[in-house]
C-alpha cells in the first residue's frame, strides 16, 4: 500500500484539520498554492507546524511567477526551522494559480529554471537571478541551517515535466500515474480526489455530489482550458456548461471558470452535476471502503509510492477519518 498523505486547499481551519491528520496517521500534509481562492500556504503550514510534532508539512504546487526565488528560499527555509527534517515542496507551472490571474501557465523551461536557483539558495550558494547574484545570508536563528534538509518534487503529468523531475527533483506529483511515460525515480506521489460512500450510500447521494463534485467539476475546467469545445462539448452535460460558460464576458469568463475550484461547486457547475454525476464512481477515488482499499493497492503495483488525499465538502474531519480507515492507516 502506498504512504497516505492528504492535501488541502488551505483554508482558516487547515492548520487544525493537518493536526487531526497526523493523528489519523497521514505521513504528510500538502497545501496549494493559489492565492487568488485559498488562503496563504506559508501562514496555514507555519501555524500548523506549531501543531504538529511528526507528520511532513509543505506547499504543492507552488507556481514560479508569483514570488521572487528568494522570498520562495526564505519560506521554505523558515518553515524547515519551524519543523525540522519535515519539509517539502512541489513546483509546478501553475494551473489555477495562474488562470484565475487571468494567465497561462509557464512553460517549462521558466519552471526549471526557478526550481535551480531556488535549491541553489537552499544550498547556501551563491546563483544569479535576473543579472544579479543572490544567496541566502540568515544567521543561525533565522531559518533553518544550509544546506536545507528539503525534498523538492516537480508536480507533472507529461514527458517536459517528467524530464525536469528526472533532472532536478527528488520525486514528481501527478495527477494521474506515469503509464507509458515512466516516472524519474524517487517519490512517486499521486493527487486523488473522492469520497469514501457510507453503507448503502450511492456515488450520486448529496452527500457524495457534496464531497467530490468539486474534483469531477475541475477535470470539466481543465479539459476545457485544455482542448475547447472539441474535449468539453462531448462530455456529459459539457455542451450545456461550456454555452454558460462562453455566455460570460471574456473579461472576466477565467473567473467563471474556475469559481470554487476544488472546494465548492460554482454557479455553472450545479447544473453541470446533475449530468455528469454518475462519472464520479469512475473519475475520483469514490467508492465503498473496500474498492477504495483495491484502488490503492493497485496504484502501488503501478509505481505509485505516495497518496496525496484531497478531502473537500462540509465535512473534512469525516473525509480525512474514512479515508485513513479504508486505506489501513494507523495512527
Amino acid at each position: 500500500m502506498p504512504v497516505i498523505s492528504c492535501v488541502f486547499a488551505p483554508s482558516l481551519d487547515t492548520p487544525a484539520h493537518i493536526a487531526l491528520a497526523e493523528r489519523l496517521g497521514y505521513r504528510r500534509a500538502w497545501c496549494y498554492d493559489s492565492p487568488a481562492v485559498y488562503a496563504d500556504p506559508w501562514m496555514v503550514l507555519a501555524l500548523a507546524a506549531g501543531r504538529t510534532r511528526d507528520i511532513g508539512l509543505g506547499p504543492a504546487s507552488l507556481v514560479p511567477s508569483l514570488r521572487h526565488p528568494m522570498v520562495t528560499a526564505a519560506a521554505l527555509g523558515t518553515l524547515a526551522g519551524l519543523a525540522p527534517g519535515r519539509v517539502s515542496a512541489a513546483f509546478g507551472t501553475g494551473l489555477t494559480g495562474r488562470m484565475l490571474l487571468g494567465e497561462r501557465p509557464l512553460r517549462w523551461a521558466e519552471v526549471e529554471r526557478y526550481v535551480r536557483a531556488v535549491r541553489a539558495l537552499l544550498r547556501g550558494e551563491e546563483t544569479s537571478w535576473n543579472g544579479s547574484l543572490v544567496r541566502m545570508s540568515q544567521p543561525a536563528g533565522f531559518a533553518a541551517a544550509r544546506p536545507a534538509d528539503i525534498a523538492v518534487l516537480i508536480a507533472a503529468d507529461g514527458p517536459r515535466g517528467r524530464a525536469v523531475a528526472a533532472e532536478l527533483g527528488d520525486g514528481v506529483l501527478s495527477t494521474r500515474p506515469p503509464g507509458g511515460l515512466g516516472g524519474p525515480g524517487g517519490r512517486q506521489v499521486l493527487l486523488t480526489f473522492g469520497t469514501v460512500l457510507g453503507a448503502g450510500e450511492d456515488a450520486t447521494s448529496a452527500r457524495a455530489i457534496a464531497a467530490a463534485g468539486p474534483a469531477l467539476a475541475a477535470a470539466y475546467h481543465a479539459i476545457y482550458e485544455a482542448k475547447g469545445a472539441a474535449g468539453t462539448d462531448k462530455l456529459p452535460g459539457g455542451r450545456e456548461w461550456r454555452d454558460a460558460i462562453e455566455a460570460v464576458e471574456a473579461p472576466r469568463r477565467h473567473l467563471a471558470i474556475h469559481d470554487g475550484h476544488l472546494v465548492a461547486l460554482g454557479p455553472h457547475d450545479q447544473a453541470l452535476l446533475a449530468h455528469a454525476a454518475p462519472l464520479l464512481a469512475r473519475w475520483t477515488m469514490t467508492g465503498s471502503p473496500a474498492e477504495t482499499a483495491a484502488r490503492l493497492r493497485a496504484l502501488s503495483s503501478a509505481g505509485i509510492t505516495e497518496i496525496a488525499y484531497q478531502p473537500m465538502g462540509q465535512d473534512i474531519p469525516r473525509e480525512l477519518a474514512a479515508f485513513a480507515e479504508a486505506a489501513g492507516s494507523t495512527a
